[in-house]
């Protein structure tokens, strides 16, 4: 049988569009399930974590895939969360003043290696180490304390580290450092010329199309923010039955977190970093910036490392890339597939785990365009279950004869007191929260012997001061502590919307500083009412205590910020 090739060839042409219409739609129906599927795994964690309202931008190296808003900028007005929404993005600024450093790196205008007194000449900061350098700054190892948050992004940041010490030698030890990235912000102006918000709208915000996005937070935006949003209660961990409240407002213009994005032009960022630099049009950065910025230069945490401003590790053979970023009422993250060329960026007006919402988002893309099902919503495990409640139910005696007794029933621990059960909520490993207001303040937190997989029987438990052992335990009862340690135990607080207050503790014989998370560090003594906040010899933060009156100390400096003795205990 004889074909006309006209004929032929109109025939095979539709077969073959009919086939491409079909695998078309194929993709696209995978990845409206996708959608529905990320949206209810959303919805899920906003009702966990009583999130008032999220965006999230998904996004290839060619164009925006998918853009979703939930809940509400502001539950009271009723105002929901839009496509034009504006939240703060906190960390995730980090590595856009490090674009910019990079472009200036390029202009021959910055030299990396160099100190930073060769562009100040009057910088100044005690150190027993080799001066570090803007790549030290950059890697978060130029050994500096972490944050000096009651400076209102101020040139003064810079000149007040003469007040304080470098921990240890650059590039010895990853430290991750706030003030870092504010001097390199206002490194940036000097080497530039201009102010911060002018050159990363010049530098980065126009050539990306970001006209609605702001480098820096001021009051002009604020109508247009998401509200922050955090619990009613400042000074002790979290608890559901904490209502949410909007968090302090404060303008902020310095480069280690001052940037309020919309989704979509978060997305389109992240879209040049998966084009490793490049722009319809041009670049941004040259690829041997980029190769810095993405750089592995120093060991963060586990497996990632540090480079400038990103985080970057491998998982399943390929490059992935990623920031977190977290401001007074904010949370972010942004996320990228450097070999598929897929991210995502996630922000909230509350507490939430973006982190994890990203996470989950792009392994359902990635599943959808490789034709691979949608990976199951996680269980949600509730609070209470404690699968080994076992290991932790007996009798703990404290060294003054007071008792604290624990029970299991099945996957449930239990805290018997005053004759209540109180059931204890999971915090972590070994940590747990008892909803009573005798225990509101700190967490309870388990200790066990030593063991070579980390798992040895639990002996003691601790409840800020308050220490308790039980049968198991072999070590010391009874410890000494100097006498004037007494003076330091107590409540402090200071006009810093960051961390407004923080408790000092002795137990077992050491000297504690407690946040109001329950995190604690120990203080290790260093000079008369002078103290290393940590047990790590790298440690930067410093705690001084003074102002001794009638047996008790009434200002603390936390490495340059002075909190005072409180009326609450």
């Amino acid at each position: 049988m004889r074909y006309r090739r006209g004929k032929w060839h109109w025939l095979v042409a539709i077969w073959l569009a009919g086939t491409a219409t079909a695998a078309g739609q194929s993709e696209a129906v995978r990845l409206a399930q996708a959608w529905r599927h990320i949206a209810a795994f959303v919805r899920q964690q906003m009702t966990d974590s009583r999130t008032p309202g999220l965006a999230l931008a998904i996004t290839n190296r060619e164009g925006l895939l998918h853009l979703a808003t939930f809940g509400h900028a502001d539950p009271a007005a009723r105002r929901p969360v839009t496509p034009e929404t504006l939240f703060q993005i906190g960390s995730i600024s980090k590595s856009f003043t490090a674009v910019a450093l990079l472009q200036l790196h390029e202009e021959g205008k910055l030299k990396l290696d160099e100190p930073l007194v060769r562009y100040w000449p009057w910088f100044s900061i005690s150190s027993a180490h080799p001066p570090f350098t803007v790549h030290h700054l950059l890697t978060h190892t130029a050994g500096l304390p972490r944050d000096r948050d009651d400076i209102p992004s101020s040139w003064f940041t810079v000149w007040a580290l003469r007040e304080r010490v470098t921990g240890a030698a650059p590039d010895a030890h990853w430290a991750y450092s706030n003030v870092g990235y504010q001097v390199l912000g206002y490194l940036l102006e000097t080497l530039d010329g201009a102010d911060y918000a002018t050159i990363l709208r010049r530098r980065i915000f126009q050539p990306l199309g970001m006209h609605r996005s702001e480098p820096t937070i001021t009051f002009a935006a604020r109508t247009r923010m998401a509200v922050g949003h955090q619990t009613a209660y400042d000074d002790r961990p979290a608890h559901r039955s904490h209502p949410l409240v909007p968090a302090p407002w404060f303008e902020y213009g310095a480069g280690d977190g001052s940037i309020a994005a919309t989704p979509a032009e978060l997305a389109a960022y992240l879209r040049m970093l998966l084009n490793r630099g490049a722009v319809p049009g041009g670049r941004i950065l040259s690829e041997e910036s980029f190769a810095l910025l993405t750089q592995r230069a120093a060991r963060a945490r586990g497996e990632r490392w540090y480079g400038y401003g990103l985080e970057v590790w491998e998982k399943d053979g390929h490059t992935w890339f990623g920031h977190g970023g977290a401001m007074v009422g904010y949370r972010a993250m942004l996320l990228g597939n450097l070999h598929e060329g897929l991210g995502v960026v996630v922000m909230t007006n509350g507490p939430g785990a973006p982190d994890r919402i990203a996470e989950f988002a792009l392994e359902c893309v990635r599943a959808a365009l490789q034709s691979r099902p949608l990976p199951e919503l996680p269980e949600r495990v509730p609070p209470a279950r404690v699968e080994n409640a076992a290991d932790y139910a007996g009798t703990f005696t404290a060294p003054d004869g007071r008792q604290l007794r624990l029970v299991a029933s099945g996957d449930r621990l239990y805290l018997l007191h005053g004759g209540q059960r109180i059931r204890l909520e999971r915090r972590g490993r070994d940590r747990f929260y008892a909803h009573h207001p005798d225990f509101a303040l700190f967490p309870i937190v388990f200790t066990r012997a030593p063991a070579e997989n980390g798992s040895g029987p639990v002996t003691e438990v601790h409840h800020g001061a308050a220490w308790f052992f039980n049968e198991r335990y072999t070590g010391p009862r009874t410890f000494a502590v100097p006498a004037e340690w007494n003076a330091y135990e107590g409540h402090y607080r200071t006009a810093n919307p960051w961390l407004s207050n923080f408790r000092v503790l002795t137990r077992k014989g050491k000297l504690w500083l407690v946040f109001p998370s329950g995190e604690e560090e120990e203080l290790v003594p260093l000079a008369p009412g002078l103290f290393r906040v940590g047990s790590e010899e790298h440690s930067a933060e410093r705690l001084q205590l003074d102002a001794v009156v009638e047996g008790r100390a009434l200002r603390a400096n936390f490495s340059g910020v002075d909190f005072y003795r409180t009326f609450t205990p």
